[in-house]
């Protein structure tokens, strides 16, 4: 279940490009939550659209959260500094708890 200010994407919805479903300034939501329990890879354009996701968020005055990252994609946060800007979690309610 989740809090009426909050939308989660990931990993149970069906494959599609996410720029193009995705309309953070146009939503009511204060935060959406990043779900990457099921992600094998990501390259550097999957870290680039963070960043474009990032900065459509903080434009329309929300936060972006992330759960399920595997040790691997944790340290890639860090290296990034995505850390800094998006809330990592453990898991999805861990994440809608603090929304």
């Amino acid at each position: 279940m989740y809090s009426p200010n909050c939308s989660p994407i990931g990993a149970n919805q069906e494959r599609r490009p996410i720029v193009s479903d995705i309309r953070i300034t146009d939503s009511p939501c204060t935060h959406t939550i990043l779900n990457f329990g099921n992600l094998e890879y990501m390259n550097s354009s999957g870290i680039g659209l963070l960043v474009t996701l990032l900065i459509r968020a903080q434009r329309g005055k929300q936060k972006l959260l992330a759960c399920g990252l595997s040790e691997h994609y944790r340290q890639i946060f860090q290296l990034t500094r995505l850390d800094e800007a998006i809330g990592i979690f453990a898991s999805e309610s861990e994440a809608a708890g603090t929304v």
